[in-house]
């Protein structure tokens, strides 16, 4: 039975302070860098009939924002029988309040160190049509950039969905991105990752990405595991024109739906359209996101015996009962490695999780740029009804560009509609692309 969505109508932005976003630190090229492998073995899984599936990986964008800084040295205790549950209680907020410290000491220009220079890395799955009859050759690319805490296959729920409704035809190539703390990035930079971030470095990434990594267009053949860097002149071209043989639409969630938009303020060129699924972005004084969500990363488990017993607790905790059971299956083998002792542990650390949660000034810069993004760029708000942020919050929230925006409320889930709702997400996503992309002679083929 399909869930009943609606849609907000249009609700003015209040008057706010400005929190005078910064400009991105411009991208340099790279020094030579020596080729990783990747930390995952490729996958032998059939991904979906149409399309085939393989990972690549990009430098990062150089320099970083950020100082290259040891973590912080947290006193958290494990829970046991020997420490009492309120000293925990005081240590862990002794803890959260030391990275808020940190982090604020970073935002307000007071942190020594320059721009970080270690190299660093993301991966990226690529999901590329095995072949074009039966297509329509649209150049459409879909850019999917995940919420923070996940990997970048926790999507390939709602692909696969996606991929099975009448919009597929039009898709030509899958990007899914993985920002460098998160997923098989996070084990690859494991030894190069800063004890601080911030949102822009995704946006950064995501920048670098787009504008020197990916291929002018989609071809059936296989491309190098490490993506070739195009030329300068390519890339300078793409600032101003764009791609001539890609339409880039994104399907950001949370932290991957604020750091694409901030890409999309600075480089429009590169988009045809956003769907911003639950984006962070706040006004200022509207929500305080920090402290709960950063005591929740510091205290929560992340080693198991197996995946097995992993897949088992995980389905008896209540924040996970509302999950696709295939999305949590995709958390628990792509979300974990193998530890040393024979056990699983999440690839994404609690203290690197926690560190993005500390960064709360981009959802703030991006709320007040999103009035200035490029009205050619068509924006597509998907959006529960109760959210991070109240229900008034979120009617001014998807209306703060006006042109060329819609939205649709999905009032059966809360903020993580990829992992509770994929297949309703898919089925707006397909509708959304036969509207804006498919031809009359296409959509009459239907």
């Amino acid at each position: 039975m399909t869930r009943k969505t609606f849609s907000i109508p249009y609700t003015p932005s209040p008057s706010w302070p400005s929190v005078n976003p910064r400009p991105l630190l411009a991208i340099r090229p790279h020094p030579p860098l020596r080729t990783p492998s990747l930390p995952s073995p490729p996958r032998q899984d059939i991904f979906h009939k149409d399309y085939v599936l393989s990972t690549h990986i990009v430098p990062a964008a150089f320099p970083r924002l950020v100082p290259d800084i040891p973590l912080p040295l947290l006193e958290i205790p494990p829970r046991s029988d020997s420490i009492a549950p309120a000293e925990r209680q005081e240590k862990v907020a002794t803890a959260v309040k030391q990275l808020i410290e940190r982090q604020e000491c970073f935002t307000q220009g007071r942190m020594l160190g320059g721009h970080g220079q270690k190299p660093l890395w993301n991966c990226v799955n690529r999901y590329v049509r095995t072949e074009r009859r039966n297509t329509a050759g649209t150049g459409l690319t879909l850019f999917v950039a995940h919420a923070n805490g996940f990997p970048k296959e926790l999507s390939e729920t709602m692909l696969r969905s996606l991929l099975d409704l009448p919009a597929a035809p039009l898709v030509d190539e899958i990007w899914s991105w993985e920002a460098v703390q998160h997923g098989d990035s996070a084990l690859l930079n494991a030894e190069n990752l800063s004890g601080i971030f911030d949102w822009q470095d995704n946006a950064r990434d995501i920048a670098n990405f787009l504008l020197h990594y990916l291929p002018d267009e989609v071809a059936l053949t296989p491309l190098p595991t490490r993506l070739l860097r195009i030329s300068q002149a390519a890339s300078d071209a793409r600032k101003t024109q764009g791609y001539h043989q890609r339409k880039i639409v994104v399907v950001g969630h949370s932290f991957g739906g604020t750091t694409s938009a901030l890409t999309a303020v600075n480089f429009p060129k590169l988009f045809s359209s956003l769907i911003l699924v639950d984006p962070v972005v706040v006004n200022y004084g509207s929500y305080d996101f920090g402290s709960e969500l950063i005591r929740g990363a510091l205290i929560r488990r992340d080693t198991w015996s197996s995946r097995e017993e992993a897949l088992r607790l995980f389905k008896q905790r209540p924040f996970f009962a509302s999950w696709h059971p295939d999305v949590l299956k995709s958390y628990v083998d792509y979300g974990s490695t193998t530890d040393p002792s024979g056990g699983v542990r999440l690839k994404m650390t609690p203290i690197q999780e926690s560190l993005c949660f500390a960064n709360v000034f981009p959802p703030l810069e991006v709320w007040e740029l999103l009035e200035k993004l490029d009205e050619d760029i068509t924006l597509r708000w998907v959006v529960p009804a109760v959210s991070f942020v109240g229900e008034q919050e979120t009617k001014v929230r998807v209306w703060r560009r006006p042109a060329n925006a819609s939205n649709i409320v999905f009032p059966f889930v809360g903020h993580l509609i990829v992992q509770e709702a994929p297949v309703e997400l898919a089925q707006d996503i397909s509708t959304f692309l036969l509207e804006k992309y498919g031809t009359p002679h296409f959509k009459a083929a239907l």
